[in-house]
């Protein structure tokens, strides 16, 4: 009985996602722009991340493409959530802001802020704690150029 019902699961979803033509976003890698320069400001390890991410790729001989410049300032805060009885934190808040301006031949043609945040709880292992806060620093600094890649995108779609 348990089998089936994971088949039948499986199934719906599978018609679900073709149903409504499920596609990846970056999945044709046919990206119709450029980022030429980037100029960081920040928490560097999070800049880095960023870095990484928005080096796209784009087809060989490809013209007319739109070159944009970016400016990011990024900003990281740890805060304490909530204590214990003898004021040891057990929970901590990551809050990862990041400033950016778009610019297309010296123009300015956007300007936005993201700000992402996590709680997570204290680990009496540190060097566990630092891995943890690291794994999470990443996904949230991952999340915030996948959103900088999407304003983009709807910019040169306009």
């Amino acid at each position: 009985m348990n089998k089936k019902l994971i088949k039948y699961t499986f199934v719906l979803l599978l018609l679900t996602l073709e149903a409504c033509s499920y596609k990846p976003i970056y999945s044709n890698n046919k990206i119709s722009f450029e980022i030429s320069d980037i100029i960081f400001t920040g928490e560097k390890d999070i800049n880095k991340i960023i870095k990484r991410k928005l080096s796209l790729n784009r087809e060989e001989g490809e013209r007319n493409i739109k070159v944009y410049n970016l400016e990011i300032d990024t900003i990281k805060k740890r805060i304490i959530v909530s204590k214990d009885s003898k004021g040891d934190p057990i929970k901590f808040e990551l809050i990862i802001t990041a400033n950016y301006s778009v610019y297309d031949e010296g123009k300015l043609i956007l300007t936005n802020k993201i700000e992402k945040n996590n709680i997570y709880n204290n680990d009496s292992d540190k060097f566990k704690l630092s891995q943890n806060e690291q794994i999470t620093l990443e996904n949230m600094s991952e999340i915030i150029s996948d959103n900088i890649i999407s304003s983009i995108i709807n910019i040169n779609d306009n």
